[in-house]
């Protein structure tokens, strides 16, 4: 979509410095004087504010300054890379220098919430009291990954919940039945599979994977307890129910084993018959990215479990903004002027972006914007299966200090990739999970 024209302003790209301390080290880089900020003293600008934010964001922070000229922005473009560690790092620094924080931030990863609010770093603001009207317009699921021991401590930019997409022209033409369980689902993707050699169900290969298949059947690999410990447990028959689909879906060659955003994914995706994913995909995959034509992608309800009574699903993305605790006066009241027009306003919500807004009372506005482009085979549908599917999202999974996507990918889509099972390729996935939460500190139970 066009942005708008750039208002007076600093734009910037920020390097972000890697220094000595790693992540396992946080602490002790932390307990110096100044520590997490603890005994810094509030500033106030006198108005002017910083925002971060990664490339994609951008257009958010241009709107806005378009939209309050009064206010002078320093605006500072960083990496994007999710699952990076030199962000936190250097948060730490700032945290020793006692300045350098930014006011506002759009996280890279959703998993930085955790080190953000977490006691060493300690950099994001309580909301609660702070924009109390825009949190009432987020449903409990979706404002659920900022909500850190009852207090707020960010705010959801889009909605991301999986849905089940399929391809309508597809099941038309060849008399299927679109699938109402998960058991179904994997039944209906090896009659595919023999069918129609080639077609696909599904992707494994990417750092979402886990959240369409583990996250959705209530698997507990990111059970936050507290803020040093965590559950964690693939033996759990929650997990084995989803290992033992994947398992089917791999051996049947029913999925592909490359991730949706590999080099390869647009020419394969355009095979995808159906799939759990995303509400996202809808436009950034299929018709940005895949051009899989108009006419033929439409979403509904996710999917339910045998023996369960209603839908079960993840969720993948949907960013978060974080604002600093460090300041006062004038440049609070200009930083949560910026925070309410990101989560809520039109001008970015509806008129820029291209997710389904998390903030409740736009998405209706939303939606109709997108109904025009007319690209889903069903649009009435699938835009309601975007705004129920958030309903169903299952709780027990916090975003934390290890990042589960990137241990599925160095593991299980490796080891898949390569021709592993699926039962052989979990054990490694298993044992680097809990390798990697004890890494972070964690005491896993």
């Amino acid at each position: 979509m066009k942005s708008p024209g750039s208002r007076p302003g600093t734009v910037r790209t920020l390097a972000v410095a890697t220094v000595a301390c790693a992540a396992a080290l946080l602490t002790a880089c932390g307990s110096s004087t100044g520590g997490a900020g603890a005994d810094v003293k509030q500033t106030d600008s006198g108005g002017a504010i910083t925002v971060w934010v990664d490339p994609p964001r951008v257009p958010a922070a241009k709107a806005f300054q378009q939209a309050h000229p009064e206010i002078k922005v320093t605006l500072n473009q960083i990496d994007g890379t999710v699952g990076g560690k030199s962000l936190q790092q250097q948060f730490a620094q700032f945290n020793q220098a006692g300045k350098g924080w930014p006011d506002a931030i759009f996280f890279p990863s959703n998993d930085d919430i955790a080190w953000a609010s977490g006691a060493q770093v300690n950099y994001t603001a309580d909301l609660t009291d702070l924009v109390p009207d825009v949190i009432k317009g987020y449903e409990d699921a979706v404002i659920a990954p900022c909500t850190i021991d009852g207090k707020i401590r960010c705010l959801r930019n889009d909605a991301a919940p999986d849905l089940f997409w399929y391809n309508k022209a597809f099941f038309t033409q060849y008399g299927y039945q679109v699938p109402k369980t998960w058991e179904e689902y994997g039944d209906l993707a090896l009659r595919i599979a023999k069918e129609h050699p080639g077609k696909l169900s599904g992707f494994t290969g990417d750092a979402y994977a886990p959240d369409r298949y583990l996250w959705a059947s209530g698997c507990p690999t990111n059970a936050r307890k507290s803020e040093t410990e965590v559950h964690v447990d693939l033996t759990d028959p929650k997990c084995v129910r989803a290992k033992d689909l994947l398992a089917k879906l791999v051996q049947a060659k029913a999925v592909s084993t490359l991730g949706i955003f590999d080099a390869d994914a647009a020419k394969v995706g355009k095979d995808l018959v159906m799939s759990p994913g995303a509400a996202w995909w809808g436009d950034y995959l299929f018709r940005q990215s895949w051009k899989i034509p108009a006419g033929q992608m439409t979403g509904v309800a996710p999917l339910t479990w045998q023996g369960e009574d209603k839908p079960a699903t993840g969720n993948e993305g949907g960013g978060l903004w974080g604002f600093s605790r460090h300041i006062t006066g004038k440049q609070l009241e200009n930083t949560l002027i910026f925070a309410k027009f990101v989560a809520t306003d039109p001008r970015w919500q509806v008129e820029l972006s291209t997710g389904l807004p998390a903030y409740g009372p736009v998405q209706d506005a939303w939606i109709a914007k997108q109904t025009k482009g007319k690209y889903f085979a069903d649009n009435a549908t699938t835009f309601a299966a975007m705004k129920g599917a958030n309903a169903y999202v299952q709780p027990d999974h916090s975003y934390l200090l290890y990042n589960t996507g990137s241990v599925w990918t160095e593991t299980m889509a490796a080891g898949l990739a390569s021709g592993k099972t699926v039962d052989q390729a979990w054990s490694g996935f298993n044992d680097e999970l809990l390798k990697q939460a004890k890494a972070m500190g964690y005491t896993v139970k």
